[in-house]
């Protein structure tokens, strides 16, 4: 019981840092076009983004794929940016008209290209055999998941506060957290090693 305590805290706290907030800023771009009604398809999403996320730990856990931090850097923040300017392509439109399979495959392979950011970090808090390495990172997924849906809570408290009490429309709102994830994320790939070399 210890051990699932100690992993699912790590998921949770891999996902609720402030210091290392992509995760945070992905989580933000992919909720806000819904509300709280939306409840199922915005938990199919988060929950294929898990699965990515666990796929690419799995595959990092027995050695078949290694990465290099800094691409993998890039291409996170890649999928932030294409996230939040997907939300303002599409604004105005129903998000029922998008089909969810397109977007929870996509949302699979952006927690693929995310796991893989921790996978190098996830590997040396877990020496020993791969076979080993299974039961922690059911647990970390365990914590994965129940922080993503404290994110997604409470971006839709901020939708329903800023749409009922301060009237925003729901057009304004997704606007204005996506241009805000944009205003955060574009100055990081512009610092990216590699665009800078």
């Amino acid at each position: 019981m210890d051990e699932f305590i100690i992993f699912s805290k790590t998921g949770l706290t891999h996902v609720l840092n402030l210091h290392s907030y992509d995760h945070l800023l992905f989580l933000i771009a992919l909720s806000v076009p819904y509300v709280a009604k939306d409840w199922k398809r915005i938990l199919i999403l988060i929950s294929s983004f898990t699965l990515g996320h666990t796929i690419s730990l799995l595959l990092s856990v027995f050695n078949i794929v290694k990465v290099l931090d800094s691409w993998v850097e890039l291409l996170i923040l890649a999928t932030i940016l294409i996230t939040a300017f997907y939300n303002i392509i599409i604004i105005g439109k129903s998000s029922k008209n998008s089909t969810i399979t397109f977007i929870a495959t996509v949302t699979v392979f952006f927690g693929i290209l995310h796991g893989l950011g921790f996978s190098n970090y996830f590997n040396t808090l877990l020496p020993g055999k791969p076979i080993d390495k299974l039961l922690p990172l059911l647990e970390f997924s365990i914590g994965i998941e129940v922080a993503q849906i404290i994110v997604v809570i409470a971006v839709l408290i901020l939708a329903f506060i800023s749409q009922t009490l301060l009237r925003f429309n729901k057009r304004d709102f997704v606007l204005l957290m996506s241009s805000f994830v944009l205003g955060v994320v574009v100055p990081l790939i512009l610092e990216n090693p590699i665009l800078k070399k």
